[in-house]
């Protein structure tokens, strides 16, 4: 296991977390919820960047406070907030990553910057969003990391510019014994790039399931306040009340559609799935 929460406690005026992630070897695992969520927090408690209330938080194997220089070289983070100095050159940050990293590729890393058109002799406050965001992922990269812990990577950027990073990870992801935690808004970006999701809500987990789990077997039924009523609700996890009746969500798509075939049954995705969760009812 390359890194793992369990029950991990972390309490603020206004809010609380309490939450359990596993994040395994060879494995892209996804944290998704609304802003406020729990997500920041979760991550810098993966980080050992705050001081926990209560619970384990275990990075390799050890607690944050155990690992070595060596293995924290191990840990490559993008971070909403934090970072070099805008008034940096990329040339200027390669020299700070040569003396920070023992393994820092620098050669590997100028190719990937040509790759990327990222000028190394300009100031990054001149950059462009995507090209900051690349930038952060390639430094994340550049230095043999085990485990990547990316907090909205792709945030604010255009399509193409996500489907490069995205590319990035799943070239890093090719080398076996690694993993990655990362959060996105972009439901999309999780889909196609996640093996698991977790959904996060007020500080607690609130969903964890394989993403293919979510995308075959969830789905949305919209049924009349009658056919509720005759609906066997067993398998149903999420209920809300809309001006036609209610929307339902369940984990048994096909149990329905099969049992149910005049009702209305949709395909989940992930954005349904974590609307329902956090604004339907439980029955």
């Amino acid at each position: 296991m390359l890194a793992e929460l369990h029950q991990v406690k972390k309490h603020y005026k206004d809010f609380s977390l309490d939450c359990s992630i596993r994040i395994p070897e060879d494995h892209v695992t996804g944290l998704i919820g609304s802003n406020g969520a729990g997500k920041s927090t979760t991550f810098k408690a993966v980080l050992g960047l705050i001081h926990t209330d209560g619970g384990r938080v275990r990075i390799f194997g050890k607690s944050p406070e155990e690992l070595s220089e060596k293995e924290k070289e191990g840990i490559g983070a993008v971070l909403s907030e934090g970072g070099f100095s805008e008034y940096l050159t990329v040339s200027q940050i390669e020299k700070i990553m040569d003396s920070l990293y023992s393994e820092f590729h620098r050669e590997k890393f100028e190719k990937q910057c040509i790759r990327f058109r990222i000028p190394r002799d300009k100031k990054t406050k001149e950059f462009s969003s995507g090209m900051k965001a690349k930038l952060k992922i390639l430094l994340a990269l550049s230095h043999e990391a085990r485990l990547l812990v990316l907090d909205e990577p792709t945030a604010g950027l255009d399509v193409t510019a996500r489907e490069d990073i995205l590319d990035l990870l799943r070239e890093y992801m090719e080398i076996p014994g690694r993993g990655v935690l990362i959060s996105s808004h972009i439901s999309a970006d999780l889909e196609q790039f996640c093996d698991d999701i977790y959904m996060i809500d007020q500080g607690k987990i609130i969903l964890h399931e394989d993403t293919d789990v979510i995308l075959e077997n969830y789905g949305l039924l919209k049924v009349s306040p009658a056919a509720f009523e005759r609906l066997d609700k067993s398998g149903l996890l999420r209920v809300k009340k809309e001006s036609f009746g209610y929307s339902c969500l369940t984990d048994q798509r096909q149990f329905y559609l099969e049992n149910y075939p005049s009702l209305a049954v949709e395909k989940g995705s992930v954005d349904e799935v974590i609307s329902m969760m956090v604004r339907g009812d439980a029955l």
